[in-house]
């Protein structure tokens, strides 16, 4: 968890973020961009859950703690796979 931080830490270094979940739009689309096939899985769960603009950025943003837990340099659709499954539990209670 230590080294998850790290790595925010330093990929937030000269700016006003210091965590994932601390992103704006903006920082979500430059540090949280998934690679084709995380974006398709992406969008069929924005489809099948209805998940709004506000919920698909924070999914990115659950995905790319995902990714530095893992130690990650870039998302990848297994990332982003667990952070949907993640906001389908949250809904479902």
């Amino acid at each position: 968890m230590l080294a998850a931080r790290a790595r925010q830490t330093a990929r937030f270094r000269g700016t006003n973020i210091r965590v994932n979940a601390g992103m704006t739009g903006r920082a979500t689309r430059r540090w949280c961009a998934p690679p084709p096939d995380a974006a398709r899985l992406l969008a069929r769960a924005v489809s099948r859950l209805g998940l709004s603009a506000r919920a698909y950025h924070r999914v990115l943003k659950v995905a790319r703690t995902i990714a530095d837990l893992a130690g990650a340099d870039n998302l990848t659709a297994e990332h982003v796979s667990e952070a949907v499954q993640y906001r389908s539990l949250d809904r479902a209670e």
